[in-house]
C-alpha cells in the first residue's frame, strides 16, 4: 500500500481509465510508460544541455526512476558522449523492482512504479541505489533548509545517492550531476513539510 492505496493497482485503474476516456471522446492517451517519445526527448534536449552546461565534464549522472525516459534519453546521450560516465538509477528501498525484482509499498512519489517500464532501458545505467523513505524524506527537507532549493521527495532520493556518491574519497573532484525532477509546492500538505 502506497499513500493509502495499492500503487499498481491505482496506475492499472488510472491506465484503464484513461483508455476507455479516449475510446468515448475519440481521444489519444501519450503513454508516458510506454512512448518511445519520452526517452528521446531527453536524448534529444536533456542529455545535450548538461552535457553543453558542464562542458562534457560529467563523471556521473544520478536520476530517479518513474517512466524511466530521463535515465534512458539522457544516459544514451552521456555515454554516446563518454563511454565512462557512470549513470546511476534510484529506486525506492521497500520497492527494488530494478535491483531485486520485487515491488513493494513505498513513500517516495515519482518514482518506484511497481514495474519496469517499456520506456527504461535496462542497458543504460550501471548501477541501481535504492533509498529509503526516510532517507529521500530528509534529504528533501535539508536541501530545502540549508540550500533554499525546495524539491519533493523523489528529489531527496536521487540527492542522497549524489552526495553520497560525491562524498567518496575516490570521487573527490569529480562531476556528479543529479536531476531534481520535482517542486516542494506539492508536498506542503505531506509530511515532508510537517515539521
Amino acid at each position: 500500500m502506497v499513500w493509502g492505496f495499492s500503487l499498481k493497482k491505482f496506475l492499472k485503474g488510472a491506465i484503464a481509465k484513461a483508455e476507455e476516456l479516449a475510446k468515448e471522446k475519440n481521444g489519444v492517451i501519450l503513454g508516458q510508460f510506454v512512448n518511445p517519445a519520452n526517452p528521446e526527448i531527453h536524448y534529444k534536449t536533456t542529455g545535450p544541455e548538461i552535457y553543453d552546461d558542464t562542458d562534457g565534464k560529467v563523471d556521473y549522472f544520478v536520476a530517479g526512476v518513474g517512466t524511466g525516459g530521463t535515465i534512458s534519453g539522457v544516459g544514451k546521450y552521456l555515454k554516446e558522449k563518454n563511454a565512462n560516465v557512470k549513470i546511476i538509477a534510484v529506486e525506492p528501498e521497500s520497492s527494488p523492482v530494478l535491483s531485486k525484482g520485487v515491488a513493494g509499498s513505498h513513500k517516495i512519489q515519482g518514482i518506484g512504479a511497481g514495474f519496469v517500464p517499456q520506456t527504461l532501458d535496462t542497458s543504460i545505467y550501471d548501477a541501481v541505489v535504492a533509498v529509503s523513505n526516510e532517507d529521500a524524506f530528509a534529504t528533501g527537507k535539508i536541501i530545502g533548509k540549508t540550500e533554499g532549493v525546495l524539491v519533493g521527495i523523489s528529489s531527496g532520493a536521487s540527492l542522497k545517492v549524489a552526495i553520497d556518491i560525491a562524498s567518496k574519497p575516490e570521487n573527490q573532484g569529480k562531476n556528479v550531476v543529479v536531476l531534481l525532477p520535482d517542486s516542494g509546492d506539492r508536498y506542503f500538505s505531506t509530511a515532508l513539510f510537517n515539521d
